[in-house]
């Protein structure tokens, strides 16, 4: 288990009080877990308060003890209600903030009702865009992170050549992996931000259940287990000559990476291998395409033309009606921040630092699914994949 250094937190701290003054925010108050993480190197229970200038308190109801083991802040202070925050921030010489910033994309409005009444006088801000734009630029200490999780995705594509086999389950082939996984190191959980997207380890499907639509936004869905959590894999057996898709989420210390690869037993149809070595052609597209300057929306549009012009226009990032906006995402601690590689994004710049998971993927409803997804990242020296494990599509006897 790795501790978040104290460097890494106060610089991510100093980055956000940047934005504040911009945005001419006198603090910002911090409770969800992925951006408490980010900041304290903790999920411990609590309110991390920002002020435009001097140091982050972070007030800890649950548990106090190991947030100060496990945090690098200078000041981690137990409390029992956020009642008490007027008074912690006047104990520490912090005057009234008149614009406050929360996390209102995923705050609860009785939260936020209370905080209002804590600070009557006071203009409250969504400072989640602030908070993401901060979190997008990874620092070396987060890739290096990532690329631990790029050696468990490597360990789990590697797994999976060896289990495949005709008459398993999917849910057999997902629970070995997720074994893989578990005993590398991963967490058991992948968070993301937007509201009902829940998260496990990944997919792992074959055959027509590859290309079921689900609710969750994603090309791929899957059948799932039941209607609870209608998505991933099911009870559907492997049969020959069908697409196995294996989507998984490698996360080591907090820190995500995010592969897809398809498998074989026995030859693909031809419709299906060729879809397969067209979306290899559309990453090779963005891998010669993407450079720092160029916006989210436009290096979208100019992968998406490709595969309109290779005939797949009803079939390219889910079937028709069932279609997502986006081939890539941001990934860090969530599985969906910035930056989004996405329909009409053409105001944000790719910049150094950004990490993303690029993943072209074709559904053939009926039929099945191929494609293929790797993480990625802005370096100074230009594109570098992190995930590694070999693209081509595995056929098994």
């Amino acid at each position: 288990m790795r501790l978040t250094p104290a460097t890494e937190l106060e610089y991510r701290c100093k980055k956000l009080q940047e934005q504040m003054v911009a945005d001419s925010l006198d603090a910002v108050i911090i409770v969800q877990n992925a951006d408490l993480f980010y900041f304290t190197g903790t999920v411990q229970s609590g309110n991390l308060y920002v002020p435009a200038s001097g140091q982050p308190l972070f007030m800890v109801r649950k548990d106090a003890g190991r947030a100060r083991m496990e945090s690098g802040l200078k000041e981690v202070i137990p409390f029992g209600s956020i009642r008490e925050i007027p008074a912690v921030l006047a104990c520490y010489g912090y005057p009234a903030p008149k614009r406050i910033g929360l996390e209102l994309d995923v705050l609860p409005v009785n939260l936020f009702e209370r905080y209002r009444t804590l600070f009557i006088n006071a203009d409250f801000q969504d400072a989640t865009p602030l908070i993401r734009k901060v979190r997008m630029i990874k620092s070396h200490y987060e890739i290096h992170l990532m690329k631990d999780a790029a050696d468990q995705v490597d360990l789990v594509y590697r797994r999976a050549g060896e289990i495949i086999r005709v008459g398993m389950t999917d849910l057999d082939v997902a629970a070995e992996l997720e074994y893989t996984a578990r005993r590398d190191g991963h967490q058991g959980l992948i968070r993301m931000r937007g509201f009902n997207l829940d998260g496990c380890f990944g997919h792992a499907f074959s055959g027509a259940d590859s290309a079921v639509p689900a609710y969750c936004d994603s090309p791929l869905g899957g059948m799932g287990l039941n209607p609870s959590f209608g998505q991933g894999a099911g009870m559907k057996r492997i049969e020959r000559h069908e697409p196995v898709i294996i989507d998984f989420s490698g996360c080591v210390d907090g820190y995500l990476s995010d592969q897809t690869r398809v498998f074989s037993i026995g030859e693909l149809s031809e419709r299906l291998q060729r879809a397969y070595d067209d979306m290899i052609k559309i990453q090779a597209l963005m891998e010669r395409t993407a450079e720092v300057g160029m916006s989210w929306g436009r290096l979208y549009d100019v992968c998406r033309q490709s595969a309109v012009e290779m005939g797949y226009a009803d079939y390219f990032m889910g079937a028709k009606g069932a279609q997502v906006s986006f081939i890539g995402h941001g990934l860090g601690i969530e599985m969906d921040e910035y930056p989004f590689i996405a329909r009409g994004l053409d105001q944000m710049p790719l910049e150094t630092g950004m990490a993303f998971a690029f993943e072209p993927k074709v559904v053939f409803p009926g039929e099945g699914a191929v494609g293929i997804e790797n993480t990625f990242y802005l370096s100074n020296e230009g594109l570098k994949r992190l995930t590694y494990s070999s693209d081509e599509l595995v056929i098994l006897n």
